[in-house]
């Protein structure tokens, strides 16, 4: 891979946690507010249901955790081990995939 494409992966990546800190700050204190506020799980998925906005925020969270994750998981598994190439590169888009699928099933579970 070029030093271009792995500096483009290097920014995608810093771009991707700062989007990421912000969700899970969102998330973290919707959740203890909701808690604190005596709301069970059920009660704070009603509240959710339908919401374009809640449906937004997390389809945002997925997309900063598909575009993160797989980027760190890449840097890892090529410090850590000699895995390089176009196999590496194909099963963190695996990776990213799988992410992607079950982040999406996630998030239209909160708005369905």
């Amino acid at each position: 891979m070029s030093v271009r494409s792995e500096t483009r992966l290097w920014l995608a990546q810093r771009a991707s946690a700062a989007v990421l800190a912000l969700c899970v700050i969102v998330h973290l204190a919707t959740m203890v507010y909701a808690v604190r506020g005596g709301l069970s799980a059920a009660e704070i998925l009603s509240r959710t249901r339908g919401s374009s906005a809640w449906l937004a925020f997390y389809l945002l969270f997925v997309a900063a955790v598909v575009i993160h994750a797989p980027i760190g998981l890449r840097a890892v598994l090529r410090e850590m081990t000699t895995w390089r190439g176009r196999s590496l590169d194909f099963a963190v888009v695996l990776f990213g995939i799988l992410l992607a699928a079950l982040g999406l099933r996630a998030a239209l579970a909160v708005f369905a």
